[in-house]
C-alpha cells in the first residue's frame, strides 16, 4: 500500500497567503517598508509551498516501510522495527482532537539513527514519530489495515486510548494531588496563626501520613508526595519570629 499525500494544508495555506497578502497591496501608502513587507510575506508563502511539496514515500509492504520521511530515505525492513504504533490519543481540556500518529520503535539491530522524539503508548519506549495521518489522502482505517497485514505481531492499533492512565510512568498520583488539596489549606492557616497547638497537631497528622507513605514507583516524573509532606512538617515544627499572634 503506497500512501499519498493530502494536498489541503497546501491549498488552506496559499488561501492564507493570498488573502493576507491584500491588505499590503490595497491598504497600505506606497514605500519602501511596504515593499519589504510584501517581499517577506512572499518569502514565507514560498518556503511554505516547498515545505508542503518536499518528497514524499511512505509505502507499506511485505519487505517493511518503504519511506521518504521524518529524515529517512530508504526501506526499512521489519527485522529493523520492534513496533509500529497506531496512536491518537483522547483529546483532553477541551482540546481538539489531534491527527492519528504512526510511530515506529527500532528493533535492537536496527540502523535508524535518527532521534527518536516521541513514546511509545504502548510500553514508554522511544519510538520515531514518522507520520501525522492528516497528511495523507487514505483514511486512518485503510492505514491500520495495511499495517496489520503486513506488520502482524508487530503492529498495534491504540486509537482513542485515553491520554493518561493512572499506572503510566509519569502519570498524575490522583491520590496524592487530593491528599495535598486538602493539607494545604490547613497547613497555612495554621502557620499564619501561630496557634502552636493546631501546629503540633497537624504536624503529628503529617508526620503519620508521612509514614504511612509507600515507596514511589521508579519512573515517576512529578514531585515527590513525601518530599511535600517533609517540607510541611519542618514548617509546622519552625518556630518562625515573624508568625503572627492568635
Amino acid at each position: 500500500m503506497e500512501l499519498r499525500r493530502s494536498r489541503q494544508t497546501l491549498w488552506k495555506g496559499l488561501t492564507v497567503f493570498g488573502v493576507g497578502v491584500l491588505p499590503l497591496l490595497y491598504l497600505t501608502s506606497p514605500s519602501t517598508g511596504r515593499w519589504i513587507l510584501l517581499g517577506l510575506w512572499l518569502v514565507s508563502a514560498g518556503v511554505f509551498v516547498a515545505y508542503q511539496l518536499r518528497p514524499f514515500r511512505f509505502r507499506i509492504g511485505a519487505d517493511g516501510l518503504d519511506l521518504r520521511v521524518a529524515g529517512l530515505n530508504r526501506m526499512v525492513a521489519w527485522a529493523e522495527i520492534e513496533a509500529v504504533v497506531l496512536d491518537q490519543p483522547l483529546p483532553s481540556g477541551g482540546r481538539k482532537q489531534r491527527a492519528a500518529s504512526v510511530l515506529l520503535v527500532p528493533a535492537t539491530a536496527s540502523t535508524i539513527d535518527r532521534r527518536l522524539t516521541g513514546r511509545s503508548p504502548v510500553d514508554g519506549r522511544p519510538a520515531l514519530v514518522l507520520l501525522d495521518l492528516d497528511q495523507v489522502q487514505q483514511p486512518a482505517d485503510e492505514v491500520a489495515a495495511a499495517l496489520a497485514r503486513f506488520g502482524g505481531s508487530r503492529f498495534a492499533d491504540v486509537r482513542q486510548r485515553a491520554p493518561e492512565r493512572p499506572d503510566a510512568p509519569g502519570a498524575p498520583d490522583m491520590d496524592g494531588l487530593s491528599l495535598l488539596s486538602d493539607l494545604m489549606p490547613r497547613v497555612q492557616k495554621a502557620l499564619d496563626t501561630g496557634d502552636a497547638s493546631q501546629r503540633q497537631a497537624l504536624k503529628a497528622e503529617v508526620d503519620a501520613l508521612l509514614a504511612s507513605l509507600p515507596e514511589t514507583p521508579a519512573g515517576r516524573d512529578q514531585p515527590r508526595l513525601d518530599g511535600v509532606l517533609t517540607a510541611m512538617s519542618e514548617a509546622l515544627a519552625a518556630e518562625g519570629e515573624d508568625v503572627k499572634p492568635s
